[in-house]
């Protein structure tokens, strides 16, 4: 039987424990003297043991029963046993313990046993009171445990709009590791009983205390201190969730003291009535969705419509004779939500200040930015508004030259003097990482050593990338505000919303990071480190500062903004995302100019149902995100485990890994997998605190070079035609198969079943082929694996747009030059282009060129076209190549237009 370090979640080790333990159970009840009733018995009893170590972190079915059917396999009672086994699982399995009590003797009557909750229509689900778990830490005996217990249960009232369990654990180290475990836990309640230590299996605990501050801290704490030290480690891992304290120490001891998620203290009273009613409020306070409630409402209200939507109230739709199956398929509730921004009292998105306004003050809270605004228009609006809002004409900005198409347009709009960073490249398979901190640590060091220092504005970066690149975030922004102290960073994290919603991964999220350097910047111990750094570098070089960890003075300001989709990675409408702040100078320096950028790209028209969606989705994520990204990872951890343990499966595919996909200098923790056949898994938890750059577990890269298809061959007329599998990405040799909140383990298994029947119909297609055929499926699958074309790094741009000897140029005059067709010449890539090339000649783009995948610029307007990029352009395989037209060629400057150019002033403000 597999242990628990087998499991990439105890989640998933739960859930495949009882449904093992169902089938033994039911196997031996069926057939207690058999001949596997002996082995069946043994594998009971490690199933049980197992279940010990994780089932007193659940409410249900509770140690109580747990230990009950436990006796009843002692004493022989196997049908009682397996039928009382049967009820927990399929209730833990339907959810239907969330909905009432479930009988677990033999002769009771369970009337709603069938009524799985997703066969429920939703209008009934949500009538429902949805369910928790509160979590008590108190060292108590059994009976004392039942006098809790009971005393919660007694305060509950019909009119709760919640109902709850207890979970009574311990220690403190019980509860750290409970809200690690257990999903359903909202809010814990901290008694002046608990101990420190827990008397679970020691490796288990080190594995998952780390996320709390890891065994050494905890091990530092005084008696007096378990209370509030638990309530300031759980906001460490699940900072959503309340906490109540109750103790015997003084007013003036807790008033000091760093009470982390604790929303109340309660002065040694068995007040449960008032506990209760704290308990509900402060999870009704993350339930509310002001503007989603807002637009419910406002549907209800009988209205006339005498505004600019004739689709308002359904009425367009109603009075049609032709268009009657558009209000068949949408429903009435959609056209009744609709309303004019202008009209209808439900605020304003361009000057809120009612529901939007109050939506958008709880999604701040729960993404832990300072401020945060809602976008109807997607991320790459949300990117444009904040580089105007913060970039001045001439303003450095630092660019990660592979990042998404709209912040080299939002480079245009703002004038900026652009400096493009260079990922490294992984040309096995046509991709690019993401940018080593040492390049951009140098870049910002030549700047200071040419004094532009002062100019350089802005460092932004993709965190993380389309392929699941994840950057250190802590420690870039600490490393650079070291060189520039008031260096503002745009982290685009459009494929990153979900992460702030597990403990792995919120540390590497812009705002955490922030949040983070805010604190540690105030300490006597930074400023301490800082003067000793300080000393030690008085007179170093460059060499030295690259290979050293720098540590940024007392006085740097944090400035970071963080744009997501929340539309792709978290429950909202398609174009739904957000723009986090969490800048120090925002209210000083940057309110009002972001205010006139939100205003410039913002539609006058926001489309409500969007708002009311990222409302709910804030809402979800908040009760319930926990859970949702821990099962997401956990189905593609499933998913990576499946195909590596897949004999035909390896012949044609491969799961790249860390150690595929981040070269070896960037992996401090030396893991290069998290999942080795041989070794199981790896803690992820080492390399995400330790690594430069980590692998979102969640995206599964896979290498189909082997089936002789090319990546969008693969992806189109293979997954999409023939099976109806949806995918995003593709490379030359790769395609890209993300999971997220919503994807299930039936959804992991289809998968994979469909890439067994491809694997054995190559293989049967293999059988039959002759030598010819043989050798032709063999090159293929040489071009693809062996034959790639280099990835080109950004030439740089030409001597009209750039000063002399500086690497930034200026993409804005570039981009509007080309809008003279005087100004422009079309050459064929394998004709007049490289002839031209031959003879000497400087080609310049005056496009971008953008080829799909990998979706990104390979040319820039204002870009000198070298050898390499044109080999590049040579060797793509895709149909959609941006800005290239293949019946004229690549669109350049003419010589005449870079000569006028030539000579202007590059470092002030473009014309």
């Amino acid at each position: 039987m597999h242990s628990m370090n087998d499991y990439s979640s105890a989640i998933q080790l739960r859930s495949d424990r009882w449904s093992a333990l169902r089938a033994a159970t039911t196997a031996l009840a069926r057939d207690a003297k058999g001949k596997g009733a002996a082995a069946g018995r043994k594998d009971i009893e490690a199933l049980f043991d197992s279940l010990a170590l994780i089932e007193p972190y659940w409410a249900f079915p509770g140690m109580g029963a747990f230990d009950h059917m436990r006796r009843q396999f002692t004493h022989g009672n196997y049908e009682d046993l397996a039928f009382a086994v049967n009820r927990v699982t399929r209730a833990l399995t339907t959810g239907a313990y969330r909905r009432r009590t479930i009988p677990l003797e033999r002769d009771s009557l369970d009337q709603d046993e069938h009524d799985d909750e997703a066969m429920q229509p939703p209008e009934a689900r949500a009538l429902a009171k949805p369910y928790f778990e509160v979590l008590i830490v108190d060292s108590v005996n059994e009976h004392q445990e039942r006098w809790l217990r009971n005393n919660v249960s007694r305060m509950r009232r019909p009119e709760d709009p919640f109902i709850y369990e207890a979970v009574v654990v311990p220690s403190l180290e019980d509860a750290l590791i409970a809200v690690m475990f257990n999903h359903n836990i909202q809010a814990i309640v901290v008694r002046p009983g608990l101990t420190l230590k827990s008397k679970v299996d020691q490796s288990i605990l080190t594995r998952y205390l780390a996320r709390a501050g890891g065994r050494d801290e905890i091990d530092a704490l005084h008696p007096e201190s378990y209370g509030p030290e638990l309530c300031r480690m759980i906001a460490k891992v699940r900072p959503e969730l309340d906490a109540y304290l109750v103790t015997e120490r003084s007013v003036e001891d807790i008033a000091g003291l760093d009470l982390g998620i604790c929303r109340r203290v309660f002065y040694n009273q068995e007040d449960f009535m008032e506990l209760h009613l704290n308990i509900l409020r402060g999870v009704q306070a993350r339930a509310k969705s002001p503007f989603f409630t807002a637009l419910v409402e406002y549907s209800k209200q009988p209205t006339g419509v005498f505004h600019a939507m004739p689709i308002s109230r359904g009425k367009s739709i109603t009075r049609s004779h032709w268009i009657q199956d558009m209000g068949a398929f949408y429903g009435p509730n959609i056209f009744l939500a609709e309303t004019s921004a202008t009209s209808g009292g439900l605020d304003s998105l361009l000057e809120p200040h009612g529901p939007i306004k109050e939506a958008q003050e709880l999604a701040s809270r729960a993404f832990g930015s300072k401020q945060t605004f809602f976008a109807t228009n997607g991320t790459s609006t949300c990117n444009k508004i904040v580089v105007q809002a913060l970039v001045r004409p001439g303003d450095i900005v630092l660019v990660d030259r592979d990042c998404h198409k709209s912040h080299h347009y939002g480079m245009v709009l703002a004038g900026a003097q652009v400096s493009y960073l260079d990922s490294y490249p992984l040309n096995e398979y046509s991709m690019y990482g993401a940018v080593p901190l040492r390049e951009i640590k140098e870049r910002l060091l030549e700047l200071k050593a040419a004094g532009k220092l002062d100019r350089v504005r802005m460092l932004l970066l993709t965190n993380c990338t389309f392929d699941g690149l994840v950057y250190n975030v802590e420690r870039v922004m600490e490393e650079c505000l070291a060189i520039k102290p008031d260096l503002i960073f745009l982290w685009d994290e459009a494929w990153f919303a979900f992460a702030r919603f597990s403990p792995t991964y919120r540390q590497r999220t812009a705002m955490n990071a922030a949040n983070v350097l805010r604190e540690k910047f105030k300490s006597e111990a930074h400023a301490a480190a800082y003067e000793e750094q300080q000393k030690t570098l008085k007179d170093a070089d460059e060499e030295t500062l690259l290979n050293t960890r720098l540590i940024p003075p007392p006085q740097a300001r944090v400035r970071a903004y963080a744009t997501q989709s929340t539309h792709k990675t978290l429950t909202s409408l398609r174009q739904g995302s957000m723009i986090h702040v969490n800048d120090q100078d925002f209210k000083g320096e940057v309110e009002q100019s972001f205010h006139e950028a939100y205003m410039t790209h913002t539609s006058t028209s926001p489309n409500y149902q969007i708002i009311a969606s990222l409302d709910v989705g804030r809402r979800q994520v908040e009760l319930e995100g926990f859970e949702f990204v821990q099962r997401q990872v956990e189905a593609a951890m499933s998913m990576r485990r499946a195909i590596s343990e897949h004999p035909l499966l390896s012949k044609y595919f491969k799961v790249l890994s860390a150690g595929d996909m981040i070269p070896e200098m960037h992996r401090e923790s030396g893991v290069t997998s998290y999942y080795d056949v041989e070794q199981g898994w790896t803690d992820m938890w080492d390399c995400w605190e330790q690594d430069e750059f980590v692998l979102d577990a969640t995206r599964v890269t896979l290498a189909v070079g082997g089936t002789g298809w090319d990546g969008d061959t693969f992806k189109t007329q293979i997954l999409m035609d023939k099976y109806g599998i949806q995918i995003n990405k593709t490379s030359r040799n790769t395609v890209l198969f993300m999971t997220n909140i919503g994807t299930t383990r039936s959804s992991v298994a289809y998968l994979i079943e469909v890439l067994v029947e491809i694997a054995k119909s190559l293989d049967e297609l293999l059988d039959d082929a002759s030598r010819m055929e043989r050798l032709s499926f063999d090159r293929r699958v040489t071009n693809l694996m062996d034959n790639y074309p280099p990835l080109p790094d950004f030439s740089k741009f030409h001597d009209a747009f750039r000063a002399a000897d500086t690497p930034e140029g200026d993409i804005r005059t570039a981009f509007f030059l080309s809008y003279d067709e005087k100004n422009c010449d079309y050459l064929d890539l394998n004709g007049s282009l490289q002839e031209a090339m031959d003879a000497g000649d400087t080609v310049v783009s005056a496009s971008f060129i953008i080829p799909y995948p990998p979706g990104f610029p390979i040319l820039v307007p204002g870009q000198v076209v070298s050898q390499e990029i044109l080999d590049f352009m040579r060797a793509l395989d895709v149909s959609e190549i941006h800005g290239y037209r293949p019946d004229l060629g690549l669109r350049v400057f003419t010589t005449d237009a870079l000569s006028r150019v030539r000579g202007k002033d590059l470092s002030s403000s473009p014309v």
